[in-house]
């Protein structure tokens, strides 16, 4: 029998040999031993394991094989926010894109940008500490994902330890995918079975990343390509296309048609060369991701609330097909838009089975020329939203007929009105059951205070049965009131009402979001938490004060004023706050920043900064851009040909500030 000592020595050699020849086989592909040999070492991998199970590592290779089931995921908070991306459609958008970060860093000089293909999978944050991978992640909203640690370590491109003398922190992002060949090997194991088959790879990939028994994960063929890290800082280098050598040498897989491409005329000829392989790569892709090279000007391009402004998605033409116009429904939304929804002969697109698809408003109708019972050609919008690009004119037989918009709302009868200047036909009444509905939705959902357990189907069923009407009968809800009805059971309704108690207290901008005031989104209502911090000052805020807001503009400052003034919102928020919604602010306190407190104003034409990098200093100092003089503002940054804006400040009495006055201020 082999003493301890020596099986812990063997066992090291064992991991290491492992180790290597997996990487030549599924990142390298190029394998130095045969299969046959490569189960021998792991067989007596296994077998030393099992005498001596006290010397199992966290990165042996035979931790890939899954572990016992979870009861649940847990949740992981990114320390760096996993930011989307902004999307590009043709080359004009891409000129657009490179010609806006001109503007912003000042330069006329074509920007150095990687290209690389944009994988359809599930995007993941795998954390290493001295070099072990100990924690793997979903995206989730960005700031908090799901913890599928275990389901990670079952993919062979993930490394477990990394090679060579990796960094003490290094936080790898990059996006786990199913190759094709294994998409389609899957379904018909399913098929096989009698389960239902998954509608795309992505899918299929995304399902078996959240089972929660990771033997599930380890049985299917996932593969992991990396794209970056959550912070340059981890790493001594100053471009993404150092970083792949980096990464690759660390022992990652590094997708091999990535580019660097000196301006947006080569990253063009570069995603046309990727769009021309797409169908012989043997995964799925939806376009090209473009990022700025430099991380000196990524850091000074900077992020906007959503996605980073050194870098956009280039996604390709969608799939398409052709389908028939059955029929047409409309749909009343939260603000009352009603939306004609083409109703169409079933069609595959793009591997998902579309049925329905937005016909937008009346305008889009007619500008289409659309008829029930045309014959149209459907695509994914992006690959992902259906919708009716055009009629197939040549294809109709004279027995279509037009579609003819509703006079009154479907849900409430009410008389349908189409505000001046406006495209949509919208239900005036505020009553309107459909508005309701729509509008407890968003409160609930993810958009909003995303209680668990509230979905669509929950608030229909409790409307439908005249238990919840408006916002504040959520906070009236009893799980008695749940557990009669169907579905429900006392255990589902104790935890709908105790996620009801703790989505009281929230933050400001999140509970302004979920109001659904019209033009108001998840950024406004943070610039708004910014500004007036409080419910209180937002309610006692004018016309004007919105306006004020850099970055609100005169349709939603008028939708603002509107809902804060209206006797029915003043009620509503009344019952809310008295039933126990308890806000706060989400953002940092600010107190300690330089520039916390202080205003500023810019006119005239700045040299040292772009307007846009300007504000950005400004910003992440803690300080305050408005766009007017008033007696509030604090500096008025005055650069070449400065007009009436420095006039007004004179008058005022405001501190003028040259541009390099400010860049001194800025620094100090």
């Amino acid at each position: 029998m082999t003493d301890i000592q020596s099986a812990r020595l063997r066992l090291a050699e064992l991991r290491k040999e492992i180790n290597f020849h997996s990487h030549r086989y599924y990142v390298l592909d190029d394998p130095h031993i045969s299969d046959g040999e490569f189960d021998q070492l792991f067989q007596e991998l296994l077998q030393l394991e099992k005498e001596f199970p006290e010397l199992i590592d966290p990165d042996s290779p035979s931790q890939r094989v899954g572990g016992a089931p979870l009861a649940e995921f847990g949740q992981v908070r990114h320390r760096v926010p996993m930011l989307s991306l902004e999307n590009a459609f043709s080359l004009a958008e891409l000129h657009n894109f490179e010609e806006r970060l001109q503007r912003f860093l000042q330069t006329n000089s074509p920007i150095e940008f990687m290209a690389e293909p944009k994988l359809d999978g599930l995007a993941v944050e795998l954390v290493y500490h001295n070099g072990l991978f100990v924690v793997g992640s979903t995206r989730g909203d960005g700031a908090v994902g799901e913890d599928i640690t275990a389901n990670l370590k079952t993919i062979q491109t993930v490394p477990l330890r990394l090679h060579g003398a990796p960094p003490p922190l290094l936080e790898v992002r990059g996006e786990v995918f199913l190759p094709l060949s294994g998409f389609e090997q899957l379904n018909a194991q399913r098929a096989a079975s009698g389960l239902p088959l998954f509608a795309n790879p992505r899918n299929a990939a995304a399902g078996s990343l959240r089972q929660l028994d990771s033997k599930i994960a380890a049985s299917r063929p996932l593969d992991f390509f990396c794209y970056g890290i959550a912070d340059s800082l981890q790493v001594q280098c100053n471009s993404q296309s150092k970083l792949f050598e980096i990464l690759r040498g660390l022992g990652f897989k590094i997708n091999p048609l990535r580019k660097l491409c000196k301006g947006a005329g080569a990253v063009d000829r570069h995603c046309g060369f990727i769009q021309e392989q797409r169908a012989e790569l043997g995964y799925d892709i939806d376009g090209v991701v473009v990022k700025v090279n430099n991380f000196d000007l990524q850091k000074r391009l900077g992020n906007k609330a959503r996605s980073p402004r050194w870098a956009i998605a280039w996604k390709f033409a969608a799939h398409q097909a052709t389908s028939r116009i059955l029929g047409v429904e409309y749909g009343v939304g939260r603000t009352g838009i009603i939306t004609p929804i083409a109703i169409l002969k079933p069609v595959t697109v793009g591997g998902v089975v579309v049925q329905r698809a937005t016909l937008h408003n009346e305008d889009e109708i007619r500008r289409k020329n659309l008829y029930l019972g045309d014959t149209v050609l459907v695509q994914r919008a992006g690959d992902v939203i259906p919708e009716i690009v055009k009629a197939v004119a040549d294809k109709r037989t004279g027995s279509e007929e037009p579609i003819v918009m509703p006079e009154h709302c479907p849900a409430c009868s009410t008389k349908l009105s189409r505000p001046y200047g406006e495209s949509a036909l919208r239900c005036p009444n505020k009553q309107c059951s459909a508005q309701q509905i729509r509008a407890l939705i968003h409160y609930c959902g993810k958009a909003g205070l995303d209680i668990e357990g509230l979905g669509q189907k929950a608030i229909e069923q409790l409307y439908e049965h005249s238990i919840v009407f408006e916002l504040p009968d959520i906070y009236m809800l009893q799980a008695e009131d749940l557990a009669r009805l169907d579905g429900w059971g006392a255990r589902s309704a104790e935890k709908v009402i105790q996620a009801i108690e703790e989505s009281k207290n929230t933050t400001l901008a999140r509970f302004v979001a979920a109001l659904g005031i019209r033009f108001v989104g998840e950024v406004t209502s943070q610039l708004l938490e910014q500004r007036f911090e409080t419910l209180e000052a937002l309610r006692n805020a004018s016309h004007a004060d919105f306006m004020d807001v850099e970055g609100i503009g005169e349709q939603a400052a008028t939708s603002l004023s509107e809902y804060f003034s209206n006797t029915h919102s003043v009620a509503l928020l009344d019952r809310l706050l008295a039933l126990g919604v308890h806000l706060s602010r989400g953002a940092a306190p600010q107190e300690n920043r330089p520039l916390t407190g202080k205003v500023f104003v810019f006119t005239g034409t700045l040299h040292m900064f772009s307007r846009n990098e300007a504000k950005l200093r400004v910003k992440e100092l803690g300080g305050q851009v408005v766009s007017s003089v008033s007696k509030k503002v604090t500096y008025v940054v005055c650069g070449e040909k400065a007009g009436s804006k420095k006039k007004k400040a004179e008058e005022l009495g405001s501190t003028l500030l040259s541009e390099e006055e400010f860049s001194a201020l800025i620094n100090s």
